[in-house]
């Protein structure tokens, strides 16, 4: 799974691309991407271990979802019941927000 690592490419998604929410995970999606992802779990959900337990879940609910998808780059925000959730609820949810948005996966 290639990932978004660079600020510029993360300043590219957030600029051109729409936002999508979901209690148990938000969205941002650029059409017309090269096909990449990223996992944020962003400080303000507590400490280090908490925010590697959202992105474990993330990193999974998108395997699950068959990402990363063909033209479009995506970034993944964990939420605050992001951490309880299991994967699967997590990939049902990114289904509909990426359903939402068009994107088709794997």
């Amino acid at each position: 799974m290639e990932t978004i690592k660079s600020k510029q490419d993360f300043e590219r998604v957030f600029k051109g691309g729409r936002r999508y929410n979901h209690p148990l995970v938000r969205t941002t999606v650029l059409s017309g991407g090269s096909g990449r992802v990223a996992f944020v779990a962003p400080k303000r959900l507590g400490n280090a271990v908490y925010r590697n337990r959202c992105k474990r879940v993330l990193r999974e609910a998108a395997r699950m979802c068959g990402l990363p998808a063909d033209g479009a780059d995506i970034i993944l925000f964990a939420t605050r019941t992001t951490h309880d959730a299991c994967p699967a609820e997590v990939s049902s949810a990114l289904a509909r927000l990426l359903e939402k948005a068009r994107v088709s996966c794997a």
